[in-house]
This record gives C-alpha cells, structure tokens and sequence, in this order.
C-alpha cells in the first residue's frame, strides 16, 4: 500500500464499549502490558511492573513532565446566573486564557462568568479559531492556587466516571503545568518502580510537551495526508539532549515513554537524529512511511480506532501487527485508554534481560 494510499479507514478496529477502563487501578503498575515485537508482530502477556526485565543498562527512557491543568470550570454567568463550562486550553498572556466554552451561544465577547461564588471571574474577549474564546480572569492571590481549589481534571469525553483523586490523572513524575490531557503511558509508573529501573543502570531523561485537546481530535478526512495536527508546545534541556545522544552513541536503546514524548524527539531531532537544548511548537503527523530518527522503541497505552496515535504505533511498529495486537488486547479483555492497560512495542522479548 503506498503511503499516498493510507486510508483513515485503514486504521480501524472493532472495540466494545465495556472494555474503555472509567477508574484507574488502585496500584498504577498492577496494569496489564502487551509486549508487541515491531518487526515480527509476536507478542505475549505481561504485568507491567515487569517491564525492568525488559529493559537493559544503557537504554534511556523518556518520559514527559508535563503536568495537567485542574483546567475544567464550572460557573455561572453574572447577569442571568445561567450554568456555563470553561476549559482552559493554552495560556495567551497574563491573565488570558484560549479556552472552549459551553454552550457557546451564552458566552460572546463580553459575557462575564462566575466560579467559586466570585473567587474567580472571567471575562469573555473575543472568539478565535474554531469557536474557541479569549478569556481574561481575575482574581486574588496566585492563579495556579485558585485553579487548584476550583478546577476539576479536563477528563476525555469517553471517561463518565467521576475521577476522585486528582493524582490519579497525573504522572507520579509530572513538573511544568500545562496540559488539557495526561501523557497516559506515564501513568503505570511509580517512584518505586522509577527508582528499580534507574538502579539498574537505565537513564532517565525527561522532556515537556504541554498535551492539548487536539490529541482527542477524530482525523475526518478519508484521506489521512489531508489531515491537520494540532499544535503543542515543547522543551527538551541541554541534560536531557546529552544523555539521548550518548545513548544513540553507544548502541543502546532510545525508549519513549508515550506517543507526545515520541513526537518531542522526532520534532526537534536534526537529520542525524541528534537533539539539542531547545522548545518550540510541534505538528508533527507520524503515520506509516516516517523514517524515526531517535526513537528505538515505544511503551504506550491502547488508542482509540482511527486516530493519529494509532497511526503513529503502526509507523513503528507496522499497520497489520498493530491491529493484531490491538485484536488480541480485545479478545483478551484489556483495559483501552487513558486509565487502561499499556503496551510495548519493541525490539525482542524473547529473553529477560539479565
């Protein structure tokens, strides 16, 4: 199939609503793995708290620090006391936030809103791109503190379950606020089990990709080369560049840790896939044909049917694997999303390493 042929449609798999997880486990790295070989498409069942074993001295690990926004606000307009929704989406000044707002009719430039019985007001600026508003808020104190006590996690559309700890949608290691949406791979680790792989001499190395609301987008076109990537904003630093370039150097093994972590090194990689200190925004669109040049291996969670991320494993891992696997997970009965099971698309699992 040439790459001017790949259909949206290509991408497609039958998956029962039943199994998309609502909670997550009570222990992050009690989650299921399918470790996936990319170039045989063989796989076998695992535990994820056993992926030390299948990780070698010298392979680094890069995972994304981003940390997500509390960015959901629930108010009430000032002049009718009607209820309105406000999710932050990208900081566009002091004070000034894009943001999706529903319903959109109630909320033209002008219309001011009401959270918290008036601890945070906002006011509406202007409508950009998309139906997205301009809002400007006001306050007293520190923003991030007054979001923290407001604000409920920006959770996926096809999450209906009411998340009771907010940790539980962030990232043991999560650092740099910014994100409408978890980095989900992220999710199964623990400092215990960071610590465990660490001490057996694999680096560490992170990197911050702000994730938008964009990642949820369906692709429409039927033509997937038609479609357009949202932009994310992105930071790699010098300690990090140094480490994945020595790793490269050496022979070893470059794993990311979730698809954004994939697109930050692939987006600031220079022709030789070497990094350097830098950030910028990304819209990076990886699907079949992309020649990777960082990225050895991959640890993700299921994806939705149809969707860039999809797209993005099977470049790696190849369409007809990544189906067959995600045709497994199903049959086996695996968690899919945000909170679900993970895989591991990688070069042999044949041997524990030692």
């Amino acid at each position: 199939m040439g790459i001017t042929e790949l259909k949206t449609s290509d991408f497609y798999f039958d998956l029962p609503k039943e199994l998309i997880a609502q909670d997550p486990l009570l222990d992050r790295s009690a989650s299921r793995l399918l470790m996936v070989d990319k170039a045989t498409g063989e796989w076998k069942h695992e535990i994820f708290k056993n992926i030390t074993d299948y990780l070698n001295p010298g392979d680094c690990l890069v995972l994304n620090n981003t940390k997500v926004l509390p960015a959901r606000l629930l108010g009430v307009k000032q002049d009718t006391g009607a209820s309105v929704e406000v999710l932050l989406l990208k900081r566009q000044g002091e004070d000034v936030w894009e943001t999706l707002v529903k319903p959109g009719k109630k909320l033209r430039p002008g219309a001011r809103v009401s959270f918290g019985d008036g601890r945070l007001k906002a006011e509406v600026l202007e409508v950009v791109e998309e139906g997205n508003r301009l809002v400007r808020f006001f306050y007293d104190g520190i923003f991030e503190e007054v979001l923290d006590s407001l604000g409920e996690m920006p959770l996926p559309p096809y999450i209906t379950h009411k998340l009771q700890d907010k940790n539980r949608y962030q990232t043991v290691y999560a650092k740099y606020d910014g994100s409408a949406a978890a980095p989900t791979a992220g999710l199964h680790f623990t400092k215990e089990l960071l610590k465990e792989i660490e001490d057996k001499g694999v680096k560490l190395a992170y990197v911050t990709l702000h994730v938008g609301l964009g990642t949820f987008r369906p692709v429409k076109e039927e033509n997937i080369l038609e479609h357009h990537m949202h932009s994310e904003y992105y930071q790699i630093s010098g300690q990090t560049a140094r480490m994945i370039n020595e790793t490269k150097k050496n022979g070893h093994r470059v794993i990311c840790v979730g698809t954004t972590s994939c697109r930050t090194v692939e987006s600031a990689a220079d022709e030789n896939g070497m990094l350097k200190e830098c950030c910028g925004d990304t819209e990076i669109f990886i699907y079949p044909g992309y020649q990777f040049k960082v990225m050895d291996c991959l640890i993700t969670n299921f994806h939705l049917p149809e969707s860039t991320l999809v797209m993005l494993v099977s470049a790696l891992a190849g369409r007809e694997h990544v189906l067959r696997a995600y045709e497994e997970a199903v049959k086996e009965k695996y968690r899919f999303f945000s909170f679900g099971d993970a895989c591991f698309f990688t070069d042999d699992f044949t041997k524990k390493s030692i």
